[in-house]
């Protein structure tokens, strides 16, 4: 851990391992509640200095950060690989996506700018400053466990607050490395803290109720989001919630069925499809879905699980064998309510891997809103094809969910395109894209998926406060 720019290492600890091989890979400390509480204080205390910096100064810290993340971008990949499972490319490209929020922020820091008002009265002036709203409490998840920090810790400490983290308990080494490189940056002792912990309660608990701290931010599943945001009501703290997503992907008839296969494949599989932007449910107009399922049945056939180290590998390893557990449940009862399975559906031990927790690519069609993996997020290799008819009845099929966060259109026809979009009820939407993300766009949900958003200008205003100067002269 690192309280008030001092690693604590002599502290009980927790292994981490690699779910490719079941591998112990480390030890971390294991943090209590009031380990939470220190790290708290030391940012409240570093709290004025840091707020009061010049916004150049922390923009050059940031910077410095960016700077050191591109030149360890191969170590903090290796790194992700084994300790989260996915393959190297992936980890690689994940670094340098984590890498563009802290040069995003970086120059947002210099652009938080307040206004004058004009009054009814003569002898009155209003100002208008933004400040930092304070100490800042974060939970990022374990799926993307590099840039889920930095998509936090970028606008926050841009704004000028200073932060307490808590990583995933199945990633803390990425954090670690991710901290060492804030400290040689050269940020202030307590600016930013880590507390890692192999049981989150206890220090959630401290986030929601230590008075200090001023904003929750928060990544992962909804019902645990839920949870804080009920905890963090009494002292009405800020929260912004990144939350769950059950996203539609929406293939009409007039686009290309092998080109949309493709794309299909490429963003459902993008981290064994633990995302929250995975599509979970892939709606086929029924006049191209033959072609379309003949192409992605290829494709997914094709694909390669194991250790992410390997380069002929596409496919990593889930993240537990709770993961395993839920991703077969779906498929089982699918198939047990009439689902056609096309490739996969079941869990890989051959050559080894058996060690770890992998799952084969796997491919269902004729899905109906009966099956589990119809409302339920799967966070796993599955593609589930539900075939339609009529461009109503998918828009309504596809905003048939408590989720709002990501949704995909494929189409050729611009004002069906413009329909979609328009009525979709989804925070983040891709039309004919399967990456509609960037560190210079929002990222955030509607509905349960979430609160807030973060990246472009948006995310630094979810780490300031407003305050209005009213001025007789």
């Amino acid at each position: 851990m690192l309280i008030n720019g001092e690693w604590l290492n002599d502290t009980r600890a927790f292994p981490v391992f690699n779910p490719a091989t079941g591998e112990e890979i480390g030890q971390v400390a294991d943090g209590t509640a009031q380990d939470a509480a220190r790290a708290v204080d030391a940012a409240s205390a570093a709290l004025p200095a840091w707020m009061n910096e010049t916004a150049y100064a922390r923009s050059a810290v940031l910077d410095r950060a960016y700077q050191l993340m591109l030149e360890q971008q191969r170590e903090l990949a290796e790194l992700m690989t084994r300790e989260q499972g996915k393959p190297l490319k992936a980890s690689m490209n994940e670094v340098k996506y984590a890498a563009d929020f802290l040069l995003w922020f970086a120059e947002e820091a210099k652009r938080v700018y307040g206004e004058t008002i004009p009054s009814a009265r003569s002898d009155q002036r209003f100002l208008v400053q933004k400040q930092a709203v304070g100490v800042v409490a974060a939970v990022t998840p374990w799926n993307y466990p590099v840039s889920m920090l930095t998509r936090k810790l970028g606008p926050a400490l841009a704004a000028g607050c200073t932060v307490v983290l808590k990583p995933a308990e199945s990633t803390p080494l990425c954090a670690i490395a991710v901290f060492k490189i804030f400290e040689e940056a050269g940020l202030p002792s307590g600016v930013a803290n880590l507390v890692t912990a192999s049981d989150p309660k206890p220090i959630g608990e401290v986030f929601c109720t230590h008075p200090a701290v001023r904003k929750l931010t928060f990544t992962g599943s909804t019902p645990v989001g839920k949870h804080l945001a009920q905890a963090c009501a009494p002292q009405l703290k800020r929260v912004s919630m990144e939350l769950g997503g059950h996203a539609p992907f929406i293939v009409y008839d007039d686009a290309d069925p092998v080109h949309a296969a493709k794309g299909v494949s490429l963003v459902k599989f993008l981290n064994t499809g633990q995302a929250c932007i995975s599509p979970n449910r892939i709606f086929v107009q029924r006049r191209i879905l033959d072609p379309f399922l003949e192409t992605l049945q290829t494709r997914v056939g094709g694909m390669q699980a194991g250790d992410g180290m390997d380069p002929a590998n596409s496919i990593g390893p889930l993240i537990n064998e709770a993961a395993i557990d839920k991703v077969d449940r779906q498929v089982q009862d699918a198939v047990s309510h009439g689902a056609t399975l096309l490739a996969g559906g079941s869990r890989l031990t051959e050559g080894g891997l058996d060690r770890g927790c992998f799952y084969d690519a796997t491919l269902l069609s004729d899905v109906t809103p009966e099956m589990l993996i119809y409302r339920e997020e799967t966070f796993g290799p599955v593609a589930a094809v539900v075939p339609f008819d009529d461009e109503d009845d998918v828009i309504a099929m596809a905003n048939d969910t408590d989720y709002g966060l990501a949704a995909y259109i494929y189409t050729q026809n611009l004002a069906r395109a413009l329909r979609t979009f328009e009525q979709l009820q989804f925070g983040i939407i891709g039309i004919n894209d399967i990456n509609p993300t960037s560190a210079a766009a929002p990222f955030g949900g509607m509905k349960e998926s979430g609160l807030g958003r973060e990246g472009a200008r948006e995310g630094i205003e979810e780490y300031l406060e407003t305050k209005l100067g009213g001025l007789s002269i």
